[in-house]
């Protein structure tokens, strides 16, 4: 058997920090099962039957995100393209007693909802459409009035193992039956949902816990199509929570991947939390997917809603350089206009940055000019007689600064931090006794002022 997993966005937007981990949960399901050696097929299914609101714009940075991140498809569609199936569906349920019509407005079932909770009863359709006469129908149809379309639930238990929450369980007759189809003849994501998810085969329902009650609308509409629901396999994680508890959903637009990239974030950074945020496992930095596709385990996902803490993401963008060889940096030097970057130079420094826009700055410390911060210039001007020859070595910097020491009679700070202002404009970096060697003499000397 093919294990096969879908993600489905709707391009009406960006994609954001919530459904990236939604789709990386997915991609890291499929991979683990690959990297042990079994069939396994990710699907990138775009959802775009709301036609006024998806924007070709949207649907193209989604695809380019995710690239971005690493997530790969095996294949892809457009539910805009599946109309004259979605049809079909909608005709064999009719036929079938399923799905029926109903023509009360948005203003009269809100009426029905209120009288419900005024009188203390769960707000569940109370299904008046199979009640109407033909001549009530006909009374709609000649105000004008269109009906949308329900599915008929039947009064049974719904039951499933979910992957993550466990045992998980409804009884039909507690949910409303759902609208499968708006008046305006536009098809709602439960049915073309559960359509796409039977014509494609697909047997694990990775998703987030605000679809639970879905699930088991869409459990009694498998069924009615003829799929058994029990070959299909859910699990619902827990929602990303701001840092001080509230919904992360409030501000996910700031959230975007593409803002983050602009801060430079960097894909796997993003990557490394979000594959263990939520979990039992630590967030570790790693260099590949292959990496965090290998630990991947949904029983270590927890029931707590996990919080995301932006600088958890950005003290995991500075770790994550470190296990960066030179190779994945390379090729960016050009564009980041570092090309004296070497890979000495970048095993030195790696350590030290946040983003890689800050290589610029480090491109400048080794090769061209510095804004010197030290301004004891009669100090500078003694270490300046005091430096040796090349060539340097790694000893050079501690032989260098015990002259000095002996000379001025300082130690410390005082000794230290105002060569390292004038040769780096840093107050903090790498050791200076790897720096030293590295700058070359000629360029102390100028530093120091000769």
């Amino acid at each position: 058997m093919t294990i096969k997993v879908r993600f489905a966005p709707s391009p009406t937007g960006l994609l954001h920090i919530g459904n990236a981990r939604a789709a990386l949960i997915n991609w890291l399901f499929v991979r683990s099962h690959q990297l042990q050696g079994q069939d396994a097929h990710f699907l990138l299914r775009q959802d775009d039957t709301d036609l006024e609101r998806s924007k070709d714009e949207f649907a193209e940075a989604i695809k380019q995100d995710l690239a971005w991140l690493g997530v790969t498809h095996d294949s892809f569609f457009k539910q805009s393209e599946r109309f004259v199936r979605y049809d079909e569906i909608k005709q064999q349920l009719i036929d079938s007693g399923r799905l029926y019509p109903c023509y009360e407005t948005p203003e009269e079932l809100d009426f029905k909802r209120k009288r419900q909770m005024g009188r203390g009863e769960p707000p569940i359709y109370d299904r008046g459409a199979l009640k109407l006469t033909a001549d009530e129908i006909a009374a709609y149809e000649a105000e004008g009035r269109r009906p949308h379309w329900r599915f008929k639930l039947l009064p049974e238990d719904i039951k499933w193992a979910d992957l993550i929450r466990g045992e998980t369980s409804f009884h039909g007759a507690n949910l409303s039956d759902p609208v499968l189809v708006r008046a305006d003849g536009a098809y709602l994501y439960t049915l073309t949902s559960v359509v796409d998810d039977v014509d494609t085969n697909i047997t694990h329902i990775l998703r987030g816990e605000d679809h639970v009650t879905n699930t088991a609308v869409q459990i009694q509409l498998f069924e009615a199509l003829g799929r058994d629901s029990k070959t299909i396999h859910f699990g619902h994680t827990t929602l990303l929570m701001d840092v001080d508890g509230s919904p992360l959903s409030k501000r996910l637009g700031s959230l975007s991947l593409r803002s983050l990239r602009d801060m430079g974030i960097e894909p796997m950074s993003i990557n490394c939390l979000l594959a263990r945020l939520g979990t039992s496992q630590p967030v570790e930095a790693k260099y590949s997917l292959d990496e965090l596709a290998a630990g991947f385990d949904l029983s270590t996902f927890s029931r707590t809603p996990p919080r995301f803490d932006m600088s958890d993401l950005e003290n995991l963008n500075r770790k994550i350089y470190q296990v960066w060889p030179y190779a994945a940096l390379q090729h960016k030097l050009k564009d980041l206009k570092a090309e004296g970057i070497s890979e000495q130079i970048w095993n030195l420094i790696k350590g030290n940055i946040s983003t890689l826009d800050e290589l610029t700055q480090w491109q400048q410390v080794f090769f061209g000019d510095i804004s010197n911060s030290a301004d004891d210039k009669d100090y500078l001007a003694i270490a300046l007689t005091l430096l040796p020859s090349e060539p340097w070595t790694i000893e050079t910097w501690s032989n260098w600064t015990g002259a000095i020491k002996a000379k001025t009679g300082r130690k410390g700070r005082e000794l230290f931090m105002p060569l390292r202002q004038a040769l780096t404009g840093f107050d903090h970096g790498p050791e200076m006794k790897e720096i030293l060697p590295l700058l070359g003499e000629d360029l102390v000397r100028k530093r120091l002022g000769e």
